[in-house]
């Protein structure tokens, strides 16, 4: 099924936000997390060829996210450990439905500066895979500041 893209919401929507909701609880496989740098349109790899991770949406609306980068190995030292950072992207909060879009607030992070944030991503649905956008947006963990988006696909976990 797919979930139509909406811009703006109507008094009609809220139907359209209920079957959205519906079809997001459960739990969702990370299969591919690129990203697009705003200033040159490059796409990279910004958690490596093959990332691992899972996203949960409660029927009670909370959310969970740990998504992390290929080859990620034990640290042993300080700089490891900031090393590993970059390559993961982990956070907790309740999520509400606005159009084609889910809105976390956030209650718990990975990156500090996210708790007591809204993350707003916009999502499409299509049979049991979903396509997620961020908004542009400066990431804590990679490209010093400049201003990129997320694209990220799941599929429902079996």
């Amino acid at each position: 099924m797919t979930i139509p893209s909406v811009t703006m919401q109507t008094p009609h929507d809220s139907a359209r936000d209920e079957t959205l909701r519906q079809h997001l609880i459960g739990t969702w496989d990370l299969v591919s997390y690129k990203v697009e740098e705003k200033e040159t349109g490059a796409f990279f790899n910004a958690m490596g060829p093959s990332p691992r991770g899972r996203v949960i949406f409660t029927e009670d609306g909370w959310v969970a996210f740990n998504l992390e980068g290929s080859h990620r190995y034990a640290a042993t030292g300080k700089s490891d450990y900031a090393d590993l950072m970059k390559t993961l992207v982990a956070y907790i909060g309740r999520y509400r439905i606005e159009g084609n879009q889910w809105v976390t607030e956030v209650h718990t992070a990975w990156a500090p500066e996210w708790v007591g944030t809204e993350q707003r991503r916009t999502v499409i649905i299509r049979d049991n895979r979903a396509e997620v956008t961020t908004p542009w947006r400066k990431m804590p963990n990679w490209l010093q500041g400049k201003l990129s988006r997320s694209i990220i696909r799941f599929q429902r976990a079996s």
